[in-house]
This record gives C-alpha cells, structure tokens and sequence, in this order.
C-alpha cells in the first residue's frame, strides 16, 4: 500500500505547470524578438556555440529536481507494514467466580481479590501467550475476549467485582462451555481453561463439560481457592454476614473434592489457593508444561518512509543540471568535472553538489521515525520506559505525527500511567486522518475509561471507534458491554435516590 503522509505539499506541483507556462511564454517572447532583426537563418550564425537544446534540457533537470523535492516533503510512505509474528505461545481462558462466597476472608484480603492477584501475576509472567478472561456465578459472560493485549486484560480484571451478575449460584459447566465457544480459530494451537472457584457446582454438570473440552484437546485446570473448613460471607460496607431464611450465618466451604473431578475429568490438574505463594509456584509450572504452539499475531502497524530517494533523485537532477553548461564548450565533461574553479576562491560545481548531498544525508540520519522505530522495538521487548523515551524524541522531532503520541500512549499505559496515556491518546485522536488508526485510538481510550468505571466516557470513545472501523468485533463487544455497565449504575442510583426519597417521608 502506497501513501503521502503529507498529501498537502503535493499542491506545489501546481508550481511547475505555472513555471512550464512562464518557460514557454519566455521562448516565445524571444523568438519574435528574434525575427525583428532580420532572417531567423541569418540571425542564428550569430549565436555560434550557444547551444539550441541544452537550455531546454537544463530546464527540465532543474523541473524535475523539484518535482522531487516537493514529492520528499509530501512523505511518501510504502506499507502498511503489519509486524506479524510466529510466537510461541498457548491461548489461555480464565474462568473467574464472582459469586458473593468470594468475598469470604478466610484468605487474605478475600477470596476474589487473592484470585484477581494470582491472575494478574499470571498474567504478568505471559511474553506470547493469549489470555481471555471470563466471570460466572449461576450465569456466566466474557469480560475480555482472548487477546494479546496484556494491559487490558489486567484493567478488565480490576473491574470485576459481585455485583456483576445478579443470578447467584456456581455453573462451572456454563463458564466452561462459554471458555470453549472462546477460543479463536486458529489450528494446531495448545489451549487451556484455568477455573478459579470457591463453592461447589450447584449445576452438577461440570465433571461432563470438562470431559467434553477435553475430547476436544482443552485441558481444564481447576484452582480452589477458601477455606474448606468454611467461612462467613460478609455484606460489603455494614460490617455484618448473610444470613438464611431461618437467621444462621451463612458459611462458604470450599468443596475441594468437586474441583479434584472436574480437574481429572478436564485432563489438568487441581491447585489449592490459600495466603501462601505456593499456588502461584504451581501455576507457573503447569503453564510452563503445556506445550507451546506457533501464534500469529498483529503487533504494529507501520509505514516506511520513501523520502529519502526522491531526494537523492532530486540531487542528482541537479548534480547534472550544474555540470551541463548552457554552450558547448570544446573541453571535455570529464575535465570540467575534475577541475577546480580558476584562482581557487569559488567552490567548483562537482564539490557544491557533494557537500549538498552530504548535508541531506545528515539531515535525514534522525527522523522522527528512526526514533519510532527504536522504540519499537522496544516495546516488543517489554522495555517501556525506554521505549516511552524513544516516542519522546520522536514528538520533539515532529510533534504532529500522531503515530508518535499513539505510540507514547501506549507505552505510558504499560506501565499503569493511564492519566498520562490519556493525554497521548487524546492529541493523537486530535491529529489522527486514517480511520483504521483513529479507531484503535479511541478503542484504547475506551479501554482506559472503562477501567476507571467512567462508563458514559467509555461508551462515546467506543462508538467513535466503531463509526471509523465498525468490523472490530472486540470494540463492538466492550461497547455493549460498558452500555450495560451505564445503565447498571443509573439504575443503582436510581433506586438509591428512590430510597432516599422514601426515607425522608418517612421521617416527615
């Protein structure tokens, strides 16, 4: 694919249809001047060694160099580049319970946040891997479809919380089934379901859907996680417990002896969670033992910069333009080439040209996108802060490519700036003119804010994605998702402002 980065300068070359007409008009002009002074045949044995076509020659070097020039400074770019690359990786869904038992704080600080760090260090120790996260109660819905963007599903993560699905229960056969249906496409890649529960599966169908995802070459992995001599269940902000219809305090076990059958069932293996660091060891070895696959996957998107030979090109029109002299000469090209200019005080043709040359290539050793590149390559490797300088230099070198504020964004976002990678983002959507990239742009920002549960915001910056590129399945999924988030929490407040209202009657 071929692209001007800056088409505007193109304009110019209406500059050298008005120099042609000039040219001609010129030539004109003095061929009448000509013919007043007697017979052209005549007149022209006075003009001896001026040569009738090297001036028109020399015109059109001299066209073509800045024909070249202005096409340089339009950016000319071949690409895009996608950068994809065979990894070595597996694609891994985990299944979160979010049920209220996961509140229980038999394991420190509770059950749910002891699993959201276990899988954000798990997620933390992937390289070329892809994860997708999945929450289940008595009903269960992806949180972040599979994808290699490690960031996100570490934001995603934090979000998740009880009060995400209202049908309380442990359907580990519908988390299961759902992981399956989770899965990308591809062939001959190694897959995996990893299971964090708490409670027993009150569906009695997990040991089934466990056999099933293993007949299908899915390995079930199943991490228990509380106490299995039980705890109580504590009500978020009274400082009490749920209770029973009939007054008993309500005490969550652990049932590891389920989480044993449908981990043998799914062909893995059960892990016990509890306040030590143990469960994490066992993790990193189970992942470590099943087998990588080749992954393909779309990192960056780049276009290479061709400037560079338009103004060689340009420079060598002029090279010659120089060296042929509007009259023959009865010494020879060569010497004229290798001759310095009499006297030694003016700079011969052939030495002009080189410094030109040399000074354009100088000029050209560190553009902004040298600096984007640098970094990244750096981001492949995972060293953001480097990579977060490499974007910096880029924007003092050209402060309104928004490959480079883009770039920046995301760098400062992996390293948990999101404050800071939001302003990137912002100028990038500002200066931003292809569609596919302005949507990735917003698809981020989205991302961002719906970290920080700012879902009005989250819903616009999707929706803008999605009318620059409305194929991006996961935008379209994270779009629907933060709109029922919206109307979830205007629903909350409502009925808060409904009880409020209710209360001050009843004081009145």
């Amino acid at each position: 694919m071929f692209r001007f980065e800056s088409s505007q300068y193109l304009y110019l070359l209406l500059v050298l249809l008005a120099l042609t007409a000039i040219h001609y008009y010129i030539i004109y002009k003095k061929k009448q001047q000509v013919k007043r002074f007697g017979d052209p045949d005549l007149t022209r044995q006075l003009f001896m060694g001026v040569s009738r076509w090297r001036p028109e020659v020399k015109f059109w070097l001299a066209m073509a160099a800045l024909a070249s020039f202005i096409v340089a400074l339009a950016r000319p770019q071949f690409g895009t580049r996608l950068d994809t690359r065979e990894r070595m990786g597996i694609e891994a869904i985990i299944a979160l319970d979010v049920s209220n038992s996961m509140l229980a704080e038999d394991v420190k600080p509770n059950r749910l946040e002891k699993a959201k760090m276990l899988v954000s260090n798990m997620v933390n120790g992937m390289k070329d891997d892809k994860v997708g996260l999945i929450v289940f109660a008595g009903q269960a819905f992806v949180q972040l479809p599979i994808t290699s963007d490690y960031v996100s599903a570490k934001m995603f993560l934090e979000t998740i919380s009880p009060s995400m699905i209202s049908v309380q229960g442990t359907d580990v056969a519908e988390a299961i089934n759902l992981s399956m249906r989770s899965f990308t496409q591809q062939e001959d890649v190694s897959r995996a379901i990893f299971v964090i529960t708490d409670g027993e599966d009150n569906e009695e169908r997990g040991v089934e859907a466990a056999k099933q995802a293993a007949a299908q070459g899915v390995r079930v992995y199943v991490l228990g996680i509380g106490n299995p001599g039980g705890a109580p269940i504590p009500i978020p902000g009274t400082g009490q417990y749920i209770i029973d219809e009939e007054g008993n305090t309500v005490v969550s076990k652990l049932s590891e002896e389920m989480c044993r059958e449908i981990a043998t069932a799914g062909g893995g293996s059960y892990i016990y969670v509890d306040n030590s660091s143990s469960a994490q060891k066992k993790l990193s070895e189970q992942l470590d033992r099943l087998s990588k696959a080749k992954i393909e996957s779309q990192i960056y998107s780049e276009y290479d910069e061709q400037f560079q030979g338009f103004i060689l090109i340009g420079l060598l029109f002029l090279l010659i333009d120089v060296l042929l002299l509007e009259r023959e000469s009865k010494s020879t090209w060569l010497r004229r080439l290798l001759s310095p200019a009499k006297g030694g005080q003016r700079v011969s043709p052939l030495s002009l040209a080189f410094c030109l040359l040399c000074f354009s290539l100088t000029a050209m050793s560190q553009t902004d996108r040298d600096y984007i590149r640098r970094g990244n390559r750096l981001m492949r490797d995972s060293v953001w802060d480097k990579a977060q300088v490499e974007y910096q230099k880029a924007i003092e070198r050209d402060n309104t490519n928004p490959i480079s504020h883009y770039n920046l964004g995301n760098a400062l976002l992996y390293q948990n700036k999101a404050e800071d990678a939001m302003k990137e983002y912002e100028t990038a959507a500002r200066l931003e003119k292809d569609k596919v990239r302005l949507a990735q742009i917003y698809h981020n920002m989205g991302v961002v804010l719906q970290s920080a549960k700012q879902f009005d915001k989250a819903v616009a910056c999707y929706r803008n994605s999605l009318r620059n590129d409305p194929t991006n399945d996961e935008t379209r999924y994270n779009y629907a998702l933060s709109l029922f988030q919206l109307k979830k929490n205007q629903q909350n407040q409502d009925n808060q402002d409904q009880q409020k209202d209710e209360q001050g009657k009843d004081e009145k």
